[in-house]
């Protein structure tokens, strides 16, 4: 993927500070995607993973065209915006959803999500090469590698561990590094100015066709057993909740902030998704798990530069 020649706009973009409204967007976001991890582990129990992505995306994207077709909306269906639907979902639908959901059958939900607090390091990586304007200065050099140092402090003793783990835990990297590569997608091919239903509508569509025969083939969905009243309502609001409204949202402020900005979302959702985890599925995580989320949430800091910011403003004496 070579640099656009509209590329200096959109690192414009993606640099800048958020605006109040942007932040409480972005918070609007971290609780609805915390949600899909409990949501998650309450339907893995009883649902298989590819049938659970499926109903996911299949009645996300049903929700959607739903709200098109009473309020008018028109989906953009030229090339770049075809093209911009298939790439997003399925790095930023189908397989981000299909690995953190299988990571979860092996770890727990709180440490999943912590390991996809590693997105805006990747993004931030990508962006140096895939996007003009968007270099790795120092202060981002410094705070990718204090977040792939709290990987490294997650990951400490657990890939020579026998029980499996550390799949569960490279899938959920692997997570990571497609909302990343997603994140490139939708600020290159997504249409300018297009409504974020219409966006989010066109995204879920086109995951939803690529996992159905997935989840049809792999799982034989039809052939079991009806899932119980908790799994069924966990299912329902993944599908309208942590992904109809959530897509709405996220391209509202891939739109409004950039890629970078709109990827920092995932320093927050871990906090939801521990809390909710903790009080709903009894899960406890340890010090590291603890140590690891702090390490990577200085770097996320440190990238953002506006916390360094502050602390420099304060040491200029008046």
């Amino acid at each position: 993927m070579s640099k656009s020649d509209d590329a200096p706009v959109v690192a414009q973009a993606s640099a800048r500070s958020m605006t109040g409204a942007e932040w409480s967007m972005l918070l609007v976001l971290s609780v609805l995607w915390g949600g899909s991890f409990l949501f998650n582990g309450i339907a893995l129990k009883e649902v298989p993973v590819f049938t659970i992505v499926a109903f996911r995306l299949t009645f996300g994207a049903l929700a959607l065209h739903l709200v098109i077709r009473v309020s008018g909306i028109t989906i953009p269906m030229d090339t770049r915006s075809v093209l911009g639907y298939l790439g997003m979902a399925l790095l930023n639908g189908a397989l981000p959803f299909s690995l953190i959901a299988y990571g979860q059958t092996l770890i727990p939900s709180g440490l999943a999500s912590i390991l996809n607090a590693t997105v805006p390091i990747f993004t931030m990586l990508l962006a140096h090469f895939l996007i003009a304007g968007e270099p790795l200065t120092g202060r981002r050099v410094i705070g990718v590698l204090l977040g792939f140092a709290g990987v490294v402090v997650l990951s400490a003793e657990r890939a020579f561990g026998g029980a499996g783990e550390w799949i569960g835990f490279l899938a959920c990297i692997a997570a990571a590094l497609s909302y990343a590569l997603s994140n490139m997608v939708g600020r290159r091919l997504m249409p300018p100015g297009a409504n974020p239903i219409a966006l989010a509508a066109g995204q879920l569509s086109v995951g939803a066709l690529i996992i159905l025969p997935v989840a049809i083939v792999v799982d034989n969905p039809f052939a079991a057993p009806l899932p119980g009243l908790a799994s069924f309502f966990a299912l329902i609001m993944l599908a309208l909740v942590s992904t109809a409204t959530a897509y709405i949202l996220f391209f509202r402020l891939l739109a409004l902030s950039g890629a970078t900005n709109a990827s920092l979302v995932t320093l927050l959702i871990p906090c939801w998704s521990i809390l909710l985890g903790t009080v709903f599925l009894g899960e406890r995580l340890g010090l590291q798990e603890v140590g690891g989320f702090a390490v990577i949430a200085l770097g996320l800091l440190v990238i953002d530069g506006r916390l360094v910011a502050l602390f420099r403003r304060k040491r200029v004496p008046d």
